[in-house]
């Protein structure tokens, strides 16, 4: 399989240097087995947007010398992939509609593994969609956090897979862009190693491919928090991108180039020194 790796950030606030480390990280792990990096805006959640966000980030990528090797894929449109890969689950009756409250599943821990809605239909307000899940844990080992193991119906349930506004969830779309993208490796931050075995699960559903996974470890602020674009977490300057760019170099392990004079030198001289198996497993509660 010819590797294709790809960043893809969510228009929720400006890059910061959380989401730096993971496209530095995805860039370096595509580069070095000679392989393409791609870019997808994930903008599929409008109430979350803020913007000009996801111009901003695009327009301040290439400042750190990340060059996507095709267009952005802006998952706003991709909806009619969307609803093909719902029609698909729901034909094979794997979906059902779901007015559950929270009060409804509270009782559950939140969860809802019962198969079928638990709340009276109501016909007057619209439904979430909701996938069924096994009675099975989903295994699979992830090339830094190594082997990984999760029972779907303990920790998450079935879960949602359009929302009561008609928005498409994260795990659906991704599977379905990552499939179409023709995706190999999927370098991401830890935070979304929880979200691997559902998206395993919808590929199968789907009978779509599962890439390679590689989740890196977060940078956290002084109190251990992940940063987050929501959050309003420091952002980095396109303007002056070397201090940035060190920092996520040093924070994966790496020790950066003093002698670089730009992005794209500092970039080329860790990729002649990188091997994805060097890079570290967990935070250590490195502060950005």
């Amino acid at each position: 399989m010819n590797y294709r790796g790809r960043f893809a950030p969510s228009p929720t606030g400006l890059l910061h240097a959380g989401s730096l480390v993971a496209a530095v990280g995805s860039w370096l792990c595509a580069r070095h087995a000679g392989g393409q990096w791609l870019l997808r805006v994930e903008d599929i959640d409008p109430p979350r947007e803020v913007a000009g966000s996801a111009a901003a980030i695009l327009a301040a990528l290439p400042a750190f010398g990340l060059i996507a090797d095709g267009p952005v894929i802006y998952q706003s449109s991709r909806m009619a992939a969307y609803d093909a890969a719902f029609e698909q689950l729901r034909q094979t009756g794997l979906l059902f509609p779901c007015w559950c409250s929270r009060t409804d599943l509270a009782t559950a821990n939140g969860l809802h593994r019962d198969g079928h809605c638990v709340a009276p239909a109501d016909l007057d307000r619209p439904p979430a969609w909701r996938i069924r899940v096994p009675d099975e844990s989903i295994h699979f080992t992830d090339a830094l956090q190594g082997p990984q193991s999760q029972s779907l119906r303990d920790a998450v349930g079935d879960f949602v897979i359009r929302r009561v506004e008609g928005f498409y969830s994260y795990q659906l779309a991704c599977v379905v862009d990552d499939a179409w993208q023709g995706i190999s490796d999927v370098v991401r931050g830890n935070d979304l190693l929880d979200s691997t075995a559902r998206q395993i699960w919808l590929q199968r559903c789907l009978s779509l491919p599962t890439p390679r996974y590689l989740h890196l470890p977060l940078v956290l602020d002084s109190q251990g928090r992940k940063l987050s674009k929501s959050e309003r977490s420091r952002e980095i300057d396109p303007a002056d991108p070397l201090p940035s760019l060190r920092r996520a170099l040093s924070f994966l392990g790496m020790e950066p180039d003093a002698g670089a004079r730009d992005a794209a030198g500092l970039l080329n001289a860790a990729l002649a020194h990188f091997n994805p198996q060097h890079l570290p497993q967990c935070s250590d509660h490195h502060v950005a």
